[in-house]
This record gives C-alpha cells, structure tokens and sequence, in this order.
C-alpha cells in the first residue's frame, strides 16, 4: 500500500490529499490499495470543498465514499496551470493516471453491500456508497470514467462485527473537538508559539500559512507539531487548502500568472540583472553595517557629538589700552568639546558637556581690554589650561504642546533657551563670528551660570523666552547660592513675521554680572585694580535693553544687527588707598550691523561681515565713575569655507579703531585661522 501511496504523491498535491484521508481510514486496521486507471496526460481536480466528517456511529458503519465531486472538476495542464500550484517532487515512472478527489459528504446507509470490484480498495465499516462519477469528472481524451473506490468485502449494514475497529474510529473522531484543543486558522507563522526558524519545518510551515493559507493553530497560538493529527484536524486543513485553490482557479487570469505575465517579469529580470545585483550588494552592506552598529553602539539613549577647534592667532600690528605696543606673539591653542545627549522619551534632551581649553585670553595678556577678545578660547580676563572640565549640564523637556522647560544645571548661558536673533554669526566660536562681540548682542552675556528657564510658542510666528540663572548657586555660603549671589533674569518676545524675518525685544535684569565685552570702563566692576582700586569690591546691579532683528533677503544675501543700552547701577561706596568709588549710574550703549553672504562660491560656506561699536560708557553720574570719551569701533570680517561636512576652515580678521574707546590707542589688527572638527 505504502508503494502505490508514494507513488500517488509524486502525480499531485491533490492525490496527496486523496491519500491522507485514505491512510486516515488505515487506523481500522483495513488494508488499502489505489486503484489506477488507463494511462492519461491530464489531472483531474476536484473543484469542491470537503466537508467536515461528523461523529455519528450509524454512518460510520456500512456507508461508501464516493469518489465523483457533485461540481464540475477543472481540467488543468501539468506544464502550466499545475507547477502554480504544487511542484511535483519527482518523476513518477509509472503512465499518469486520471484521478477524482471527491467530497468526504456522508450519504444515506446501503441496504445492501457492493460486490468487490478488481484492483478495488478495502476501506473498513466507515465508509460510504459509492456512487458513479459524473460527467463533469471525464478526460479530455475518449475513455472510461476513473475507477471508483469500492469496498473488498460485503459487511452488513448494522452489523457490529468489528468492534475494535469502531472503538478506535470513535476515539479518533471524538480527539479534538473540544473547545481548547479547537483548531483555528492562522495568517503568520509568527502566531505558532511553539514553531521556530531552526524547526525543520518552518520554510514549508511559513510557505502554507502566509501564502496559502492552509494551517491552523490552537487557541493558545501552538501548532503541537510532533503530535498525531486527528481526522478532524485534517479536515480542517485539507478544506482550507482546496478553498485556495478552488479560489485561484476560478479567479482566472486575477488569480494566477499568465505565461505572458511571466514572460514579461523574465524580460524584466533579464534587463536589469546589472541593477538588481547592485542593489542586492548594497542591501547586504547596509545590512551588514547596521548590524555593526547595533552590536557597538554607545547607548540606546545616549548620543556622543564633538566638537574640536584648532586656532592661530596673533596680533599684527597695534596698541593696548595703556598706548603700549601690544605683543605680537602668535599663539596656537585649542578648544575641545564632547557632548552627551541623552534623550528618554524622544522628545527630551539631557546634555553633559566635557570641556577643555588651552588659548589664553587676549584681554589680560595683550590687549589689556575686553574689545577683540575671542570667542573660543579662555574669555575675558580669563585664564586657560589643559584640564577636563564639566561645561554645560542642562535638561530640557516639553510641558504640553507649545511650552518646553530648561533646567540649567551648570554653565548655562542665555543661548540655551531663547533666539539670540543673530543667524550665521553665532556658532558659539566653533561657526559664525571668531569674537565675543560679533556672536551676539553683549547683554545676553549678563546672564550664566545654575537655573531654570522656559520657552512658549504662541502659535508660529511668537515665542516668549523666560529664564533665571544664578553665577554661584552651588555655594551654600554667605553672599551666595540660588538667590542670595549673582543671578541674572532675562525676558524675551521673538516674533517671525515671516520665516525670513526674525524681531527679537529683551529685558535682562542682573546683579554682579558685566558683559566681557568693550571698554575697561563698561566692565568696571569686574576691573577696579586697572583703575587702581586694589582689594576692592563693589555689588553692582544693571537693567538691560536690546533690540535685535535678522532679514534673509534671498538665499545669497542676509543682513541683521542689534542695539543694546544697560544702565549699570554701583550699589555702595568704597573707599581704597588708590581712590574712592562713590554710588551711581552708568549708561552703556552698543550696537551692530551684520552682514551674511551664505552658500558664497559653496554650499555650506559663509562669509560674514561685522561692523559695530562695542559697549561704552557715554555718560556716569558722578566723577568717581569711569566713562569713555571716545568711540572704537569693531570691524569684523570672516569666511567659513566648508571642506567636507565634518571639517571647515574659517580665516578672519578683526580691526579696532581706538581700542578701549581711547583715540590716543592706534588702531588694533588680529588674524585668526580657526580649524573645525565636528564629530
């Protein structure tokens, strides 16, 4: 029997269908044998979907299978319509036979048995009458019908003479027909709990369920695949695969492929073999390099971003703030800078910034003034060296839709949580201008240190920028902390009319805060020894005004610039062996004008042009107060030439007539190449 199966399975997957449900019918202990018909070139499919087999005892005694389907059976060629639906694994060497698969529909009990027939197959007491086939089932060549299966030996209708045989027919057909070991059918392997890719049988599994359709699961998402199946669950699984295929014979043309459609998608392959194969490389590659990363990535929520400047500077020719030849020595440092962005929810940020800088500032070493001092290296009076510092150290986060909150931790700045409205200019130093000055107005330098700080959108075209930062809030004593020491609050409205028009109004008020930037005299609190006040200090509180605005007239051409006013309050007098300070105001104005030539001869370059005077003191109210009786002007020029998308280069000079607001100063010159690498 198991010869004449085998060789069943190698004509159709239908035959194999055929052949399960008559092995099923094996486990009566009845011998089977297939009976084959005269030699023939087409296969007969049955169109007809079976129906379930139900557990009743008396048609599970005497009644016959018939092998004819009561629809018509579509007659398919084996070298088109039959490789769509199931490759045949091996020659058969035996001539193909016409086979019916017919419905396993229960039929009324015999009354009386059916003689046996040559070549017949024994079923056992379960089956039914057969019936002849009807003309639907017949060859495209003139010859008799398919041999039907018959029964080998006559039993009697009722007769209970094989009694294991029947207790073992209903064990089978009671197994499974609970609720929880219920079949249900299932649409991805992935449902099958208990399959998985190193499973023999996955590929076959994954190819029945996704694209025909033919497995179903249990409810608890196992596919039990080592288990004996029962006749119901074959059932289930045979019905679902002939609907398939009754679906795609009678979709026609829109269920399966035409030879022309396949002749058309060879052409195709054909044609672009050379793309298909480039694609496939790269695909691979980008795989493999995804799965690099993966496996060596940092963190899932933390991202490392650098920043590296190498600088050279000197000065060319000039005087300092006291009318001496300032040094011309050149000097060559550099600033380094790693970030560590870590985001937790996508739309957070918390950044830890490492510092560390080596070029010393120009005001105490050269210049003896704050005018020309350099964006990147040590700042006002400043000292450098080379060790590894905690810069920045902030988190921001959204509250609502339209309002995002900055906690400033350490050396937070004013550009951390509101529009300084100065584009192309301020890149911090690592971009845009190479001074303190030209990055944007003075007054936003009123404000550092340990705060909070938020920023509201009202609609697009309106932000209001709200932030309080204290210069010593981790000293806990005296004149100190949160509140009690240095602070500076800022407020600002920044409209954008349009999106190449940017308005931005600022108040700032602060205590014990000088800009570093401009005149001796604007910075006098911070310089009482150069006015020869030894050992002295004095609180000062200042309010602050600016008007900033930027307008990208086309894509080549930007113009901007500011005007700031502070009024600088001295708080106390004081008295020292050099002099005496009595209490007053000082009046401090700056302003600026910018220019932006961006993408000029590349895109990515920038040239930027500066003109401006930097803070001065116009007037005091009292003698003891310094105030500058002449104007210096701040004459910036630069070009950032982009090498590549990590690397730029940027040249630059810097002009000051009449340093420190003195006309007795000859005029000022400092070069500058600043070198860039982001990471």
């Amino acid at each position: 029997m198991s010869k004449i199966l085998w060789k069943g399975l190698l004509v159709s997957p239908a035959v194999l269908a055929a052949s399960l449900v008559l092995s099923s019918a094996s486990l009566a202990e009845q011998p089977l044998e297939i009976a084959a018909t005269t030699p023939v070139n087409k296969l007969q499919l049955a169109g007809a979907a079976t129906e379930t087999a139900k557990p009743d005892t008396e048609a599970l005694t005497a009644d016959s299978v018939s092998l004819a389907s009561p629809q018509t059976i579509e007659t398919i060629d084996n070298t088109s319509a039959i490789e769509s639906i199931a490759p045949v694994a091996q020659q058969s060497k035996e001539p193909e036979n016409t086979v019916a698969v017919a419905d396993l529909s229960t039929t009324q009990p015999a009354a009386a048995t059916t003689a046996p027939e040559p070549n017949s197959t024994a079923l056992g007491a379960n089956t039914s009458e057969a019936k002849p086939a009807t003309d639907s089932t017949r060859a495209v060549a003139p010859q008799p019908q398919p041999e039907q299966i018959s029964q080998s030996t006559a039993p009697k209708a009722t007769s209970p003479a094989l009694p294991n045989a029947l207790e073992q027919i209903n064990q089978y057909s009671a197994e499974g027909t609970d609720s929880e070991n219920a079949a249900g059918q299932v649409t991805s392997v992935s449902q099958l709990s208990d399959v998985r890719p190193t499973d023999w049988a996955f590929q076959a599994l994954q190819s029945l369920v996704e694209r025909y359709g033919c497995i179903a699961g249990y409810p608890d998402g196992t596919f039990r695949g080592n288990r004996a199946m029962t006749r119901y669950e074959f059932a289930a699984g045979l019905n679902a695969c002939l609907d398939k295929v009754n679906e795609l014979i009678r979709g026609g043309s829109q269920g399966l492929a035409t030879k022309e459609d396949l002749a058309s998608v060879q052409r195709l392959q054909e044609e672009f073999a050379a793309e298909l194969a480039t694609l496939r490389g790269r695909v691979d590659a980008l795989e493999a390099r995804t799965a690099e990363l993966e496996a060596n990535q940092f963190s899932t929520t933390t991202k490392l971003n650098g920043e590296v400047i190498f600088a050279l500077t000197g000065i060319a020719t000039g005087e300092d703030a006291n009318g001496r030849d300032a040094d011309k020595t050149t000097a060559f440092g550099s600033r380094v800078r790693l970030n560590f962005d870590t985001s937790f929810t996508g739309k957070d940020l918390l950044r830890t910034r490492l510092q560390v800088l080596n070029l010393g500032s120009f005001s105490t070493n050269n210049t003896e003034t704050a005018e020309g001092e350099l964006r990147f290296n040590a700042g006002p009076f400043g000292t450098a060296s080379n060790t590894v510092g905690l810069d920045a150290l902030f988190y921001q986060f959204p509250l609502g839709k339209s309002t995002t909150v900055i906690l400033e931790a350490n050396a937070g700045a004013a550009d951390d949580f509101t529009n300084t409205v100065n584009p192309y200019f301020d890149g911090d130093g690592g971009s845009g201008a190479l001074s303190n000055f030209g990055t944007r107005n003075p007054i936003y330098y009123l404000t550092a240190g340990t705060g909070i700080a938020l920023r509201h959108q009202f609609g697009d075209k309106l932000e209001l920028s709200l932030g309080y930062l204290a210069g010593n809030a981790a000293n806990p004593s005296n004149g100190n902390g949160l509140f009690n020491g240095s602070y500076g609050g800022l407020a600002q409205l920044t409209f954008k009319p349009t999106s190449s028009i940017a308005l931005g109004l600022t108040y700032l008020n602060s205590y014990n805060f000088v800009t570093g930037t401009g005149s001796n005299a604007s910075n006098f609190p911070a310089r009482l020894s150069y006015f020869g006040l030894d050992d002295g200090t004095v609180p000062v509180s200042s309010n602050s005004y600016g008007l900033q605005a930027s307008w990208k007239v086309n894509r080549g051409l930007a113009v901007g610039g500011w005007a700031g006013y502070t009024n600088q309050r001295i708080l106390s007098n004081l008295a020292t062996p050099g002099g005496s300070v009595q209490r007053g105001d000082q009046k401090i104005w700056n302003w600026a004008v910018t220019l932006a030539f961006p993408d000029l001869l590349k895109e990515g370059n920038v040239a930027g042009f500066l003109v401006g005077m930097e803070p001065r003191v116009t007037s005091s109210t009292n003698r003891t107060l310094p105030e500058d009786k002449d104007t210096s002007l701040h004459i910036e020029g630069f070009y950032q030439f982009k090498l590549s998308d990590n690397i730029s280069i940027t040249p630059g000079l810097i002009w000051l007539t009449a340093p420190d607001h003195n006309k007795n100063n000859s005029d000022l010159l400092i070069g500058v190449v600043r070198t860039t690498f982001t990471f």
